[in-house]
């Protein structure tokens, strides 16, 4: 649906199990890195939607591991919209750039709140015009 932003991260010390491993649990942080980056290149960082009364809330996430992350690896982090209409669904891909293989495939749906926090059961239209540019 929309064009996908990257990142490339390297994989701390303190991100690794005893084995050298990426600990599953980092991945969400990885996919938080990009999920940002990705709502920035719209305005869409947490300040935007203060200002359009809008609130943000994380209703899933899945990962699907296929190669681990290791110690030292250099990685890129793609995400891009999927849907956005009633809630938003951005898509991940990971990919190990030393081993050259995908480390793993995710996505998150995100939903819109009233200021009062009541559930939308629609992206507002002011969320939406920022995510079709």
């Amino acid at each position: 649906m929309s064009e996908a932003i990257e990142i490339e991260l390297e994989v701390p010390f303190h991100d690794v199990d005893v084995l050298r491993i990426v600990w599953h649990g980092h991945y969400y942080k990885y996919l938080e890195l990009a999920r940002t980056a990705l709502m920035r290149s719209r305005e869409l960082d947490n300040h935007h939607f203060e200002a359009l009364g809008i609130g943000l809330v994380m209703m899933e996430t899945r990962c699907r591991h296929t190669a681990p992350l290791r110690y030292g690896d250099r990685f890129r982090v793609r995400a891009w919209f999927q849907d956005v209409e009633q809630r938003i669904h951005i898509a991940y891909e990971i990919q190990n750039l030393t081993t050259g293989k995908r480390a793993a495939r995710a996505r998150t749906v995100l939903v819109t709140t009233d200021a009062r926090g009541s559930l939308l059961l629609a992206t507002p239209k002011a969320v939406l015009e920022r995510l079709r540019d």
